[in-house]
C-alpha cells in the first residue's frame, strides 16, 4: 500500500478506532503469550533431546502439537482483524500492515503495538531457529538407531521392506560398512 494512504490517518485522529486498537493490542499480547510458550516447548524438547529423555521428547512434542492447534484459533482471529482494519482503511486486508494499524491508533497505543509486533517477529525467528536445530537433533538419534539395529542385525525384527531379518552370530557381523 502506498505511504500516501498510510500517512491519511495520523496517530491520534479521530478516525482512529478505539475497538480495534483495544482488540489488536490484545491479540498481539495472546500472541506473545503463544510464542512465548512455544520457545519453553522447543527449548526443553532440545535438553530432552541432548539427554536422550524419549518420553520426554514425546510428551513435549505432544504439547507442541497442542500449542500448534492453539496458534490456529489465534490465527483465524488475527484474520478477523486484518478484515476489520481493511473494511475500515479501505483496503484488502492482506495489504494491511502493522505501520497502518498504527496509524489508527493513539500514539502511545501505537508505540506498543510497534513494540509487541517487533517482539513477536524475534521470537518467532527463535522458535523457528530452534525447532529446526531439534528436528536435525533428532534425526542424527534415528540415524544413530538405526546404525545401532543394523549392528544387531534387526535380531529377528524387519528390514525396511518388511522382510523379516535373518539373526546372525553378534561376532560375525560386520562393524563398518566400509562400501560408500
Amino acid at each position: 500500500m502506498s505511504s500516501a494512504t498510510e500517512q491519511h490517518h495520523a496517530p491520534g485522529s479521530a478516525a482512529g478506532d478505539p475497538l480495534l486498537t483495544r482488540d489488536v493490542l490484545a491479540h498481539l499480547g495472546t500472541q506473545l503469550e503463544s510464542a512465548r510458550r512455544m520457545l519453553a516447548i522447543v527449548l526443553e524438547q532440545a535438553a530432552a533431546i541432548r539427554g536422550r529423555a524419549v518420553p520426554e521428547v514425546v510428551r513435549l512434542a505432544t504439547s507442541l502439537q497442542t500449542e500448534m492447534h492453539r496458534r490456529e484459533v489465534i490465527e483465524a482471529e488475527r484474520l478477523q482483524l486484518l478484515d476489520r482494519a481493511g473494511a475500515h482503511l479501505h483496503v484488502s486486508p492482506s495489504d494491511v500492515s502493522i505501520t497502518m494499524l498504527a496509524n489508527l491508533m493513539d500514539e502511545d497505543s501505537a508505540a506498543i503495538a510497534r513494540d509487541r509486533t517487533a517482539e513477536l517477529r524475534g521470537m518467532l525467528l527463535e522458535i523457528q531457529r530452534e525447532h529446526t536445530t531439534n528436528r536435525a537433533l533428532m534425526q542424527q538419534e534415528l540415524a544413530f538407531l538405526d546404525h545401532l539395529l543394523r549392528l544387531a542385525g534387526n535380531a529377528g525384527g524387519y528390514d525396511a521392506g518388511g522382510e523379516q531379518g535373518r539373526r546372525r552370530p553378534l561376532m560375525h557381523r560386520p562393524v563398518f560398512d566400509l562400501e560408500a
